[in-house]
């Protein structure tokens, strides 16, 4: 993916100003920064969910600045949620086949036909076992715990056949033990995808990410490997506060 010039204002706010980005292929690259740095309102764009105010993203050879929601699935884009978007009553099998439902283009009004349809439940089924919830493909999604949730949430965006991720705060209300296991499983899927990644969890950033980029106030302010960001000064002063920023450089 390039994103080139890509801006966003609120009234008088700049949410994104003049992001330039390259993603590799087969990376998995964070994007980092304090809340209202525009994070959130980058993912959007890149999704389709907002339309910017200037600038070109440009995936898989085409242009899609234009394109919506579910024309940017159907060119391999996919995203989570910062809070868990699930169907809570269904089952997690349920949940990621109306994904799979979803984006081949059938209507919902056929769901309870659907419920038996191997089309749908197979690759729903694969897509359960790739985040580790095989087992809970039969237990309602407001049973599971937030991380098996959020592992839900991943499943789903699996289901629709992604070339790349876009993961918003996939960490956000998880304890430690629930953290690692998301690590494992980004970790795990970084092999297979690129991945955007936006995250808090800065020991989760740095374990996974190839590249890092800092945001703040809508600018790109630093950019790169794991390490020379840990080490920029402006990133330190602007982003962490120059006592967080010693912690994260010292790892």
């Amino acid at each position: 993916m390039r994103i080139e010039g890509l801006a966003k204002r609120f009234g008088g706010i700049a949410a994104t100003d003049d992001i330039s980005l390259d993603l590799a292929a087969g990376e998995l690259h964070a994007v980092i920064g304090p809340n209202g740095a525009g994070k959130s309102t980058l993912l959007a764009q890149l999704a389709g969910e907002i339309r910017p105010d200037a600038g070109r993203i440009r995936f898989a050879g085409r242009d899609i600045t234009a394109l919506p929601m579910h024309r940017r699935s159907a060119v391999g884009l996919a995203r989570s949620f910062q809070i868990t978007s699930v169907f809570a009553e269904l089952t997690a099998l349920d949940n990621v086949a109306l994904a799979v439902q979803a984006h081949a283009g059938h209507s919902f009004r056929f769901w309870r036909d659907a419920r038996r349809e191997r089309a749908l439940r197979d690759p729903a089924r694969r897509a359960l076992d790739r985040v580790g919830l095989a087992e809970r493909a039969e237990v309602p999604a407001e049973a599971l715990s937030h991380g098996e949730q959020r592992q839900l949430e991943i499943a789903m965006a699996l289901a629709t056949g992604p070339r790349l991720l876009l993961l918003d705060e996939p960490m956000a209300g998880m304890g430690p033990r629930e953290s690692a296991a998301m690590v494992a499983l980004l970790r795990a899927l970084k092999a297979e995808l690129t991945i955007l990644l936006v995250e808090h969890d800065m020991e989760a950033v740095f374990a996974l990410a190839d590249r890092v980029t800092v945001l703040v106030d809508g600018r790109i302010i630093a950019s790169g490997g794991p390490d020379a960001v840990r080490r920029n000064a402006e990133v330190r002063r602007a982003y962490l506060g120059e006592d967080a920023g010693e912690a994260l450089a010292d790892g």
